[in-house]
């Protein structure tokens, strides 16, 4: 940790008022605990008991109900939860609201980059859900099939995720800026029968041909038999009426034709019968959705998750962390392809609350659309990533005050460490010391967070307050003991209900990334510390970590070092081969001014790493590129950095956003910058 974080104060604390009204509060009522602490302490010593609290407090309930809350007997790597029990989440993410006071509250509210709007309350989700289930019927589609979702964020994105479940079929989320092979790839791991795809999408004012690369990903998946397409601009689609493999629907009547018909046609022709309308029954362990996450090496690894697993630790999350209730206008910038967009929609609608989508680039057409947006949405809970916010910081302090942002009462934040500068912007200069900052991690394979703040827990800059409850986190040394105030690597030791069940056809690759260094003991692949207060921090991927002259250092650590120079907007660091040293420090910055990387630049980044961290750590050379390789929920790829600067294949590079920026980075490696 270095000294500034070693002597951060609390920066900002709830008030009694915050604390009481908390749902996290009402359910440390529920179980009879003292406060967060004590509900986290019983919360990790009977992970069982925990989670059957939950799905009470939740209103989850099973039909017929389960005979046990949860199964090792296979060992905690293949825990089975809710046994016996039936449950299809599609009814309590939907029908449950029915004749509620939110049936007719908004479901999800939607704006294009373009400027078109559109808003659902939970009873037309409800009728568009039902139609579109209905339709996939019609194709044939059944239990178990896999669809693929290639969609950006919009309210069909919604209806198709839900509909999947209603027919107990499972969802494969795909990025929707994937390229052809990507996405293939995905539908043929899963053998997916149908993929749902828009005609295109705008992306800072130009269209993404959306269609075009779904076609052309169906055509290398033998196994697709329908490709269903969603009207998102005005377009005419380009298609060949010769190809009889292929074809698109109207989802509510199951017509052949070339595109999908608005809403409001299926509306019209639909009949809500009980047949119409029926839940497929399912049993709360039944694949839900396979996730995949992008591997160093080798194929994508498909994340299976479960109807009784990813939507109830997603609502957990989302109303103990972000106090998330019924009519809670929540909004986060992501993608249905990345965890968080999934999670997005399961929460949310579990708890009753809006939904409220941005698909377009958050910065276009003027550089203060988010706040603009939030404004007018009257978004309560934002969702951002540290990226997403050095990029708007750089465009200056007065955008977000031109904005009324009085009905926010959080921001959220996941995808990557915080630097200090960017945290106390976003804190002082958006949030005006007002907001808390609820940091987020986990992952795709948690279904949410092993480490969270929460409204009643006081806030350290960049720090995570505590886990998650129900999470046994903890921090281990090599041999696998337990360490504080130190980095150490982030495991977790108890099973919980959101946890993976498996990688899709491949249980060895499971148990060989997470469960097989500790026993029964699962293995993120973090580095994470704790201070003497008890906050988290998440120091980078352990894969990620360096070792220079004897001492491991985290990239996050050196990176929060450069971006805190003026001229910096952001930063990476890799370690490469060094026959005398055995590793090599490299660094990659992007500056605000494009043309003020220099020699004499270089040299005061690299005093300022050697001042804070000591001289053996400063980095051998630091590099100025235009742009850093990202995925689009704005993590920076090092590996990919490291193997384009070693000329390298750099493995699975599908959830790349931006391709481009490699050429930068190869470059740079027969261009030193360095002393």
């Amino acid at each position: 940790m270095n000294d500034a974080q070693a002597s951060s104060n609390i920066e900002w604390q709830p008030t009694p008022d915050i604390i009481e009204r908390a749902r996290v509060t009402q359910f440390i009522k529920q179980c009879g605990a003292r406060d967060f602490a004590d509900m986290h302490c019983r919360s990790i010593a009977d992970v069982a008991w925990f989670t059957e609290q939950t799905l009470r407090f939740l209103d989850v309930k099973c039909d017929p109900p389960y005979t046990n809350i949860l199964d090792v007997s296979r060992g905690k790597a293949w825990a089975r939860w809710c046994v016996g029990g039936g449950l299809n989440i599609s009814a309590r993410c939907v029908d449950y609201h029915l004749g509620s006071k939110v049936a007719d509250q908004p479901a999800v509210i939607w704006e294009g980059e373009e400027g078109g709007q559109d808003e659902l309350s939970y009873s037309e989700l409800h009728h568009e859900v039902v139609c579109f289930a209905a339709g996939l019927r019609h194709l044939g589609i059944t239990r178990g099939d896999s669809i693929g979702i290639h969609l950006p964020m919009m309210p069909e994105t919604i209806i198709a995720l839900l509909a999947i479940a209603r027919i107990s079929a499972i969802a494969v989320p795909v990025f929707s800026g994937y390229g052809a092979a990507a996405i293939a790839a995905r539908l043929q791991d899963t053998e997916a029968k149908a993929l749902i795809t828009c005609d295109g999408f705008p992306r800072r004012g130009k269209i993404v041909e959306a269609f075009s690369t779904a076609q052309r990903a169906a055509h290398e998946c033998p196994t697709i038999q329908h490709l269903i397409v969603v009207r998102r601009t005005t377009r005419p689609l380009l298609y060949s009426k010769k190809d009889t493999s292929i074809w698109t629907h109207v989802i509510a009547e199951g017509e052949r034709i070339i595109r999908i018909e608005s809403r409001a046609k299926s509306k019209s022709s639909s009949k809500n019968s009980p047949a119409l309308s029926r839940i497929e029954p399912t049993n709360a362990e039944d694949p839900l959705m396979i996730l995949y996450t992008s591997g160093t090496t080798g194929k994508p690894k498909g994340i299976v998750h479960s109807h009784c697993g990813f939507p109830v630790k997603a609502a957990q999350d989302m109303a103990f962390g972000c106090d998330v209730k019924e009519g809670t206008r929540i909004c986060w910038v992501t993608d249905i392809g990345w965890m968080m967009g999934a999670w997005l929609i399961y929460g949310a609608c579990i708890l009753g609350a809006t939904i409220v989508l941005y698909d377009g680039a958050p910065d276009y057409p003027q550089p203060d659309r988010l706040w603009d947006f939030c404004a007018r949405h009257k978004v309560e809970v934002l969702g951002i990533s540290p990226s997403l916010i050095r990029a708007l910081a750089a465009c200056g302090d007065e955008l977000p005050k031109a904005h009324d942002l009085s009905n926010l009462k959080m921001f959220a934040s996941t995808g990557e460490a915080w630097d200090e500068a960017s945290w106390w912007w976003l804190f002082e200069k958006v949030g005006g010391k007002r907001l808390p900052i609820i940091n987020y991690s986990g992952g795709t394979e948690i279904s949410g967070g092993i480490l969270m703040g929460s409204p009643v827990l006081s806030q350290k800059p960049c720090s995570f307050p505590a886990a998650c409850l129900g999470m046994s986190a903890d921090t281990v040394d090599e041999a696998g003991n337990s360490v504080s105030e130190t980095v150490g690597e982030l495991v977790i030791r108890e099973p919980w209900i959101g946890m993976a069940r498996g990688f899709w056809k491949d249980p060895e690759r499971y148990l060989e990334t997470y469960w097989q260094r500790f026993p029964d003991v699962w293995v993120h692949g973090d580095w994470a510390e704790r201070d003497a207060d008890g906050h988290w921090y998440i120091r980078g991927r352990s894969d990620d970590t360096l070792k220079i002259a004897g001492k491991r250092v985290g990239p996050a650590e050196v990176e929060s070092i450069l971006i805190q120079h003026e001229s910096v907007i952001e930063a990476a660091v890799i370690g490469v081969p060094d026959e005398k040293k055995g590793t090599r420090m490299i660094a990659f910055c992007v500056l605000k001014d494009k043309s003020a990387g220099d020699e004499n630049l270089s040299a005061l980044l690299r005093e300022a790493v050697g001042t804070s961290l000591g001289k053996p750590l400063r980095p051998d050379s630091v590099h100025f590129v235009p742009a850093l390789p990202k995925t689009r929920n704005a993590k920076t790829m090092r590996r990919v950095i490291r193997a384009a600067y070693l000329n390298e294949a750099p493995g699975d590079v599908s959830a790349l956003e931006n391709p481009e920026s490699l050429a930068g980075v190869t470059n740079s490696n027969t261009n030193l910058t360095s002393a």
